[in-house]
């Protein structure tokens, strides 16, 4: 509202009679219509202000909460198709992975044509070769068990194991017993670079041809790891399709003094062109 007085009132003139008076009537009463009309505006911007201040903590709050929605969309996509954490729960593929360690499986290692290479360590599902089928159907609370595992959202469970490929399809791998190599395809393979110190290529003696699209895999911990050899006279001969692998384990990310990558090992560069499928990629 106008706080202005008429200049008639500010410059001491006597405030005028007769018709004149009707005529200051009418102007006082005009700014006090258009004063109070001012005082409707200015209360209307005072409320659209107010307004348009607190749309903009909506706005952030909206934008965070958005923000948050695609960083864990985003989040559970790596876990399902890209890069899933695994936590080793056995010292059988000591001294290479560790209980308790964590490592991330990469899922896009053999996504796109690609093949499980001699001494990969892979992560997979070991049932149907490590373990039995169950006789039993899954019902809903499995099969969403089993969908929050595809995602990373609860633990892997005891059907998933992790191991170093040491044949291939095609391949042949041999083992004469305690204080002999490992042959594949008739070449000795130097592993003391990964073997847990004290342990034997194998203290179990075998020969074993790989059906195509299978692996034979075994723990670096050969003294402490139930692997290929304990499963030879099962159905499945101890061999894990290739279907079931999850992913290549490629970095150890915990604890933060062990972190680390997987390399393949130089030892298995001499089976190279060996035969089998060993030389596919």
């Amino acid at each position: 509202m106008s706080t202005h007085e008429p200049p008639a009132d500010r410059d001491g003139s006597p405030a005028p009679t007769g018709a004149g008076s009707l005529s200051r009537s009418a102007v006082v009463s005009g700014e006090a219509v258009t004063g109070t009309a001012a005082a409707d505006d200015m209360a209307k911007d005072n409320a659209e202000d107010s307004e348009q201040e607190a749309e903009p903590g909506h706005s952030r709050s909206r934008d965070l909460l958005l923000l948050v929605g695609i960083c864990l969309a985003a989040l559970l996509v790596v876990n399902a198709f890209v890069a899933r954490p695994f936590a080793v729960p056995s010292g059988s593929m000591e001294d290479t992975l560790r209980p308790g360690d964590r490592l991330v499986a990469n899922q896009l290692a053999y996504a796109f044509g690609g093949h499980p290479q001699r001494g990969d360590v892979v992560v997979f599902d070991g049932t149907g070769s490590f373990l039995r089928e169950s006789a039993k159907p899954s019902g809903f609370w499995d099969g969403l068990r089993a969908f929050a595992q595809d995602l990373g959202l609860a633990p892997a469970g005891d059907t998933v194991y992790v191991k170093r490929v040491i044949g291939v399809g095609g391949d042949r791998v041999t083992s004469t017993g305690p204080g002999a190599p490992i042959t594949v395809n008739g070449v000795a393979v130097d592993e003391t670079s990964y073997l847990a110190p004290g342990d034997d290529p194998s203290s179990v003696a075998f020969d074993v041809v790989v059906p195509a699209g299978e692996l034979w895999v075994m723990g670096d911990h050969r003294s402490a790891s139930r692997d290929s050899r304990d499963h030879l006279g099962e159905p499945g001969g101890g061999f894990v399709p290739e279907e079931k692998v999850i992913g290549r384990a490629d970095w150890v990310v915990y604890p933060f003094s062990r972190w680390t990558g997987l390399d393949r090992p130089a030892a298995f560069a001499a089976t190279a062109g060996t035969g089998g499928h060993g030389d596919q990629r």
